[in-house]
């Protein structure tokens, strides 16, 4: 082979290889219909290949803008983000749906998964709850779980998803009343009354109807004994004895809080 043939042999390698590098993946859903890219979405999301699904939501989303179905798939999207942990896609994709369709039959199930998504995100209701206490954790997405769940509600009070969104209010509002006592007994195991009376009686304020304010009452009541306000030490021992007859805080003290029980099941 003469040199010159070696040479445009090795240029037309190049060229290949070049051409090879510089291609694009071929697009599987170029000639599917909208229905079809929908119908092929739904079954990869219910084959639990959400990963596979979230990429067939994306396209249709864009390809059906402005139609009912790409208000479906933004919706299917949103939820397959959720199961795949994508919290932070999952509530900007149901931010974009809330903002542009305010008026949308689907709101109601908007607002309830993002809800949801929150609510999951620190601790589930129905989940394996194990020795982990909810109130211990960080509370900012159970009150923006809080939120979505109290906006359904108002909104949509004969939604399907309200009974639901009114048995997480509840749970939601304890943890926030138990996270408040759990601060307010860290503070007062440390000899820092002045801050644990003041948590104590933030839960006290906050979550009335809460279990956590027998205990609210009792560090209230002992951290103004400590502090030498004996007059704030007796009103609050006064209600503590009045809301809670025959209290265990009363005769055991902190002792009375059963350290090897999660709060959720004191009720």
């Amino acid at each position: 082979m003469s040199r010159l043939s070696v040479s445009a042999w090795g240029a037309a390698i190049a060229l290949a290889m070049l051409a090879g590098c510089s291609s694009t993946p071929k697009d599987e859903t170029a000639g599917m219909s909208n229905e079809k890219l929908y119908s092929e979405a739904r079954d990869e999301a219910a084959a639990g290949n959400y990963e596979r699904a979230i990429k067939f939501y994306e396209r249709l989303e864009g390809r059906a803008a402005g139609t009912l179905l790409s208000q479906q798939a933004q919706l299917e999207l949103a939820y397959a983000y959720y199961r795949t942990g994508e919290r932070a896609q999952a509530l900007a994709t149901l931010d974009r749906f809330i903002k542009l369709h305010p008026s949308s039959p689907a709101l109601d199930y908007a607002l309830y998964l993002r809800g949801l998504v929150n609510f999951n995100d620190n601790l589930g209701l129905f989940g394996s709850l194990s020795r982990q206490d909810l109130s211990e954790r960080d509370q900012q997405a159970a009150k923006e779980a809080f939120q979505s769940f109290k906006q359904l509600v108002e909104q949509f009070p004969s939604s399907t998803y309200a009974p639901d969104a009114k048995l997480r209010m509840n749970y939601i509002v304890n943890s926030l009343a138990a996270y408040e006592v759990h601060v307010a007994r860290y503070y007062f195991r440390r000899g820092a009354y002045l801050a644990a009376a003041n948590r104590a009686q933030a839960a006290i304020q906050g979550y009335q109807e809460s279990p956590a304010i027998e205990e609210a009452l009792y560090i209230l009541a002992r951290s103004y004994d400590r502090l030498g306000l004996e007059q704030l030490r007796d009103d609050a021992e006064r209600v503590l004895k009045t809301s809670f007859p025959g209290s265990p805080y009363l005769t055991q003290g902190l002792q009375a809080r059963e350290q090897d029980k999660p709060w959720w099941q004191l009720w």
